[in-house]
């Protein structure tokens, strides 16, 4: 199975809770009229896609009608299809990669997102296009965090810096960064501690984690990726908020998009937080981690 089939069987859940919906509340009415626009709005808070994100999708429909554009309630799907579509490809969703030396990642997220998981499958991703990778266990809080990433290291051939647990984080990445250089590594992924975004001792350390990485490569982290876990729904906006308070996030890895009603969840994000999804994962292959791609998300959310 491909990837775009595996993202549409992912999408099941999620295309139920919103297209499905659309298409049956369609069927219940000759016109349209305030109950039928009313019920439409509460289908797309109800997917997962944002309040603010809704008020806006909503905005156009009432123009679109306005326009003549939706003249029938079988015109709504056809065109919510084009409206989010245009959402959703606004802006670059490509990875940063350094013009000469290593691109540096750096891996933030809350425990239980599949953060460690995610960076095990973005090294099988990048060593699959013949880059050597370097992980940093800069998640020194966790001794099962450094022991996790370890494995992975063994298991997609990258290599890997660790120091004991307790360290400084900031030490790790900054042992790692020169030591991708001095190896011509294409790929340097950093792995940050999961603790609660709200603690501003979190902040301070990423902070402290840019600082040394620049002070080596000054143009790095070229990516600063937030793991967010798709099945949380609207929590998981409220994360990210709360971490591009904290750290300039590049973009976002959406995990755990397979058997969730909540994939409206890409549209929020990006809508409401104007923030790109570089990568989604749909299932717990190695394989299943891939670069988001706008137009085949959309596509799959609407077929």
């Amino acid at each position: 199975m491909g990837f775009f089939d595996k993202l549409k069987k992912g999408l099941t859940k999620t295309r139920e809770t919103l297209t499905g919906k659309i298409e049956k509340l369609v069927l219940g009415y000759a016109d349209i009229d305030d109950d039928l626009l009313d019920e439409l709005e509460e289908t797309l808070i109800m997917a997962d896609v944002g309040v603010k994100t809704t008020e806006k999708l909503m905005a156009s429909v009432r123009k679109g009608i306005k326009k003549k554009e939706i003249n029938t309630p079988e015109d709504l799907k056809p065109f919510l299809q084009k409206e989010i579509t245009e959402l959703l490809t606004a802006g670059s969703d490509e990875t940063r990669i350094a013009a000469q030396g290593p691109t540096v990642m750096l891996v933030i997220g809350v425990n239980g997102v599949g953060k460690t998981t995610t960076i095990g499958k973005l090294s099988a991703y990048y060593k699959e296009q013949g880059k050597s990778v370097m992980l940093a266990a800069a998640d020194t809080f966790r001794a099962a965090a450094i022991d996790q990433l370890e494995i992975w290291g063994q298991r997609t051939g990258a290599a890997i810096i660790r120091h004991e647990e307790g360290s400084d984080p900031a030490a790790v990445a900054f042992d790692a960064v020169k030591a991708a250089k001095a190896r011509n590594i294409d790929m340097l992924i950093i792995d940050t501690a999961g603790r609660l975004q709200t603690k501003s001792n979190l902040m301070e350390e990423l902070k402290k984690i840019n600082r040394v990485i620049q002070r080596e490569i000054p143009e790095a982290p070229h990516e600063t990726l937030l793991v967010l876990d798709a099945t949380t729904g609207q929590n998981a906006i409220s994360q990210a908020d709360l971490f591009t308070k904290a750290a300039p996030i590049s973009g976002v890895v959406l995990t755990k998009l397979d058997g969730t009603a909540k994939g409206g969840v890409v549209v929020g994000i990006k809508a409401e937080l104007s923030m790109p999804v570089k990568w989604i994962g749909v299932g717990e292959g190695v394989e299943d981690l891939r670069p988001f791609n706008a137009a085949d998300f959309a596509k799959a959310l609407f077929e």
